[in-house]
């Protein structure tokens, strides 16, 4: 089976975000959250202000998704949490397939002998499946996700915009 590739330089190019993910595929988890900025300086209001116009927005969110990008990657994680733990049987039916594949994967290709029934391990996983499927699409995962995209994209793409840039790099910028 081939591995689906989405070419990101296609969904970036509109706001010139390029070569913001690249690095993405190489890092860790923990190199990922090594960089977080302190909560004083991503909530500083004294920070925040309208941009004056769409060119200066743009700027702003070029500046401040490589800046803040592990606190926006905190951010969206927290709201996955948030959604799963307002969808319970989204949650649930997750718990259920990586819970059944994980006890269906500790047979080792064994039969399943319950006194004197035997379930194949084919068997198992159309049962889980068969189970699953409606459940998953009973808890609407679809527009979990809908919703997940949207707050995510508010509440990311608002911050980068309102915060404004420190005054260190804007003299920067005007050096070069």
């Amino acid at each position: 089976m081939s591995r689906l590739n989405i070419p990101i330089d296609v969904l970036t190019s509109r706001m010139n975000l390029s070569g913001r993910f690249d690095g993405l595929r190489s890092t860790s988890i923990s190199t990922r959250f090594a960089n977080l900025r302190p909560i004083s300086e991503f909530f500083d209001l004294k920070r925040v202000s309208k941009p004056a116009s769409f060119g200066e927005a743009q700027s702003r969110v070029n500046y401040n998704l490589g800046y803040f990008s592990s606190n926006y990657a905190a951010v969206f994680v927290m709201l996955s949490i948030y959604s799963l733990l307002t969808n319970l049987l989204l949650l649930f039916v997750i718990f259920l397939v990586v819970g059944g594949m994980y006890g269906i994967g500790k047979l080792q290709g064994n039969d399943l002998e319950i006194a004197s029934y035997r379930a194949t391990t084919s068997q198992l996983y159309t049962a889980l499946f068969i189970i699953a499927i409606p459940l998953g699409l009973w808890a609407s995962p679809f527009t979990t996700v809908l919703w997940l995209i949207g707050a995510s994209g508010v509440t990311i793409l608002g911050h980068a915009a309102f915060m404004d840039k420190p005054i260190e790099s804007a003299f920067s910028e005007e050096a070069v």
